[in-house]
């Protein structure tokens, strides 16, 4: 991870209609690091890194990616992975990672051969020719992880992609591709519910408030990488999860 700022956020309030989403968001993320979003339900998570990507547009403020607007969708330098996956039902495993290297004109021998590459880096170089229905929910979520680590992209936004698994298999899946974005100096964006998740996998965690959301506190994480999950078991790990869970649940509480 460098000192270099590649994501920052810049007093950004997003609106659905008359519904404020958030309000006045403003953090950076370094290029290689790893930040997670929490916050409670429906508290602008989604919708803040929707507008990172460029799928949403901010009704205040701006998003800015290695020094420019953030005015839109741009594949060469984000991918996605999204709760609901979208994986071609059609398409075997291999040919739903091919996806975005046809769209962006790749030979087919070219994305074929980075597809068989990407499947093999998350495990799942021996069942290319299965179909979504024929993978179990863990293995689905590699493929839509091979999908976004195929292309060149920095940087990689993640909403909440193993939310469906239990938490065992969600912290595993969640190790094996941190190992996978350090070896390749990915940036990434992280929005999860799990606060052992938040801790495990970020450099920083930014805490969210209720709705209109605006940021209570960015936490920096104290444990040191490679992380390993005995870490979960340190006393530095207890503590943080339990300062993110006081953040989170301070609002709930009524007055002394």
């Amino acid at each position: 991870m460098s000192d270099e700022t590649q994501i920052s956020v810049r007093d950004v309030s997003l609106s659905y209609g008359p519904i404020v989403a958030a309000l006045d968001l403003t953090f950076d993320v370094r290029r290689g690091e790893f930040v997670s979003l929490i916050g409670p339900s429906g508290c602008g998570k989604s919708s803040a890194l929707r507008a990172i990507g460029g799928l949403l547009s901010p009704q205040t403020g701006e998003v800015h990616l290695g020094g420019s607007v953030v005015r839109g969708p741009r594949p060469k330098e984000i991918s996605f992975v999204f709760q609901d996956l979208a994986l071609y039902p059609w398409r075997s495993a291999l040919r739903n990672v091919e996806v975005a290297l046809q769209f962006a004109g790749v030979t087919r021998k070219e994305r074929r051969a980075r597809a068989m590459e990407a499947l093999h880096l998350v495990g799942l170089g021996d069942v290319p020719n299965r179909f979504p229905n024929q993978l179990s929910g863990g293995m689905q979520q590699r493929v839509a992880i091979a999908r976004a680590l195929v292309s060149d992209a920095s940087v990689l936004l993640l909403d909440e992609p193993f939310a469906a698994l239990d938490e065992q298999t969600r912290l595993r899946l969640g190790g094996q591709l941190l190992t996978l974005l350090e070896e390749q100096g990915k940036t990434v964006v992280f929005v999860t519910h799990s606060l052992s998740e938040a801790a495990y996998l970020s450099d920083r965690i930014v805490v969210m408030g209720p709705r209109p959301a605006t940021i209570k506190e960015v936490i920096s994480v104290p444990l040191p990488r490679p992380r390993h999950p005995s870490m979960m078991r340190a006393p530095e790990f207890h503590e943080l999860t339990d300062r993110l869970s006081s953040l989170l649940f301070e609002d709930d509480r009524g007055p002394s």
